[in-house]
């Protein structure tokens, strides 16, 4: 059964987490109104803690760009692949402009 509260829409999203030291690069797999999920270079043990608060700069093709609070539920390296970690994140209270780019991608 589907626990999530919003539709996931699939994008290749560049974005900058602002809560590291410095800007460090991300880049967003899927997003909704309320979640995120994120994909990032290996981190820190508990960096990516659940319930750690991080903010997110998304790069939109327009060339805006939307800051967002998020908190992170749930976190898991891959070693598999290029040893990237996968992070779901809760959009905390999602600012109007979000919202519409996330009603505006097909």
């Amino acid at each position: 059964m589907e626990r999530r509260h919003a539709n996931r829409k699939t994008i290749k999203l560049k974005a900058e987490r602002l809560s590291c030291t410095g800007k460090c690069s991300v880049f967003i797999e899927n997003l909704s109104e309320t979640g995120i999920k994120m994909i990032t270079v290996p981190h820190k043990e508990n960096e990516f803690a659940p319930g750690k608060d991080l903010d997110l700069e998304l790069e939109l093709s327009t060339g805006d760009t939307i800051n967002l609070n998020c908190n992170v539920k749930w976190s898991y390296d891959d070693p598999s692949k290029d040893q990237s970690s996968s992070v779901g994140l809760e959009v905390i209270s999602p600012p109007q402009e979000y919202k519409k780019f996330i009603r505006a991608i097909a």
